[in-house]
């Protein structure tokens, strides 16, 4: 298991991506496979860990990213005749080393960063083995292996009652992710807002959002833990996820889900597949949409919206997804 270095694994607070690495690890410890995780000397796992970097590269910067990445990836590679597969959970990087091994890579693709990096993909689409993490997020140039929905460890969310009365923002700060637009529609449905996530554009923050942020209307918590994440989800009415981008999946999405708080999402990327209209919550266009949409969320059945969830997005459903990927690719056949 290839994981990212920019945090530890599991992330104390920000890093899906670590999140995800950790889930499927675990998740294949639990079944008895052999794993070795390669990822920083701090994280936590059930399985074999090997590092290179002492800390992610975000949370300490006297860890040189281009150097920690380079021995990190080549730390795996040297060791690929020990593995039937490498599940690269990475980015684009590792693709380089795939054509130098025997050992199949199995490659998460957690969506695009830019056009930019899709010629690294598409030169080794022959040898490689892309997973989706949503139908929307597949890219035309690309041939897929499988499209693997992200899974939630279920029992670290519990059923909320929606009793804080707030709508909530969770992710990234960023415009992207909308987080002025979810201020905009507080205001406008009468009610506060709760942000929490990391800056990950300081000047947006400072113009778009810091001037909204009074503690009553607006309260801004940075970036929060497993328990505290869940806490939150659960008070709140309504996750607000009005995008600015095609979403690749939404982990923040599937957990408010899975504690029952509907979401409310602009209707891009990978959002028609994850909310289930009616059911865990609305797609809306603009802002008036969304606006009409907190109050239809009142309504909707917090224990359904979870029930739905559990069954879609947990990590026994993504773990056995990864399972029966594995195996087939391991027996010599790659595509589905």
């Amino acid at each position: 298991m290839l994981a990212s270095i920019a945090h530890r694994v599991p992330p104390r607070s920000y890093g899906p991506w670590e999140q995800v690495a950790s889930t499927l690890t675990e998740g294949l410890v639990a079944r008895g496979h052999d794993v070795v995780l390669f990822a920083t000397a701090d994280s936590v796992t059930g399985a074999t860990l090997h590092a290179e970097s002492p800390a992610g590269y975000e949370e300490d910067p006297a860890v040189d990213a281009k150097v920690y990445e380079a021995l990190h990836i080549a730390a795996a590679f040297e060791r690929a005749a020990d593995f039937d597969v490498i599940s690269n959970q990475f980015d684009f990087l590792p693709l380089v080393f795939s054509r130098l091994v025997a050992t199949p890579v199995v490659t998460t693709i957690h969506g695009f960063s830019s056009e930019r990096i899709v010629p690294v993909y598409r030169a080794y689409d022959d040898v490689a083995h892309y997973v989706a993490i949503s139908d929307a997020d597949r890219h035309r140039d690309l041939t897929y292996a499988a499209t693997i929905h992200h899974g939630i460890e279920v029992e670290r969310f519990s059923l909320g009652s929606g009793d804080g009365g707030y709508l909530l923002f969770l992710g990234r700060i960023h415009p992207d992710k909308g987080t002025a637009t979810a201020v905009e529609v507080a205001r406008r449905a009468g009610l506060p807002l709760v942000i929490a996530g990391v800056i990950h554009d300081e000047e947006y923050f400072r113009d778009a959002v810091a001037p909204h942020v009074d503690g009553r209307a607006v309260t801004y918590l940075g970036p929060v833990g497993p328990a505290e994440r869940d806490a939150l989800l659960g008070g709140a009415l309504a996750l607000l996820h009005l995008i600015a981008f095609d979403e690749p999946f939404g982990l923040s999405v599937a957990e408010s889900m899975v504690a029952g708080t509907p979401v409310i999402a602009y209707r891009r990327g990978s959002m028609p597949e994850v909310v289930r209209v009616g059911v865990s919550g609305f797609l809306v266009d603009d802002v008036a949409g969304a606006v009409s949409a907190v109050g239809a969320a009142r309504g909707l059945d917090r224990m359904a919206c979870r029930a739905d969830a559990i069954a879609r997005f947990s990590a026994d459903r993504m773990v056995d997804d990864y399972v029966r990927l594995f195996e087939r690719i391991a027996a010599g056949s790659g595509s589905g």
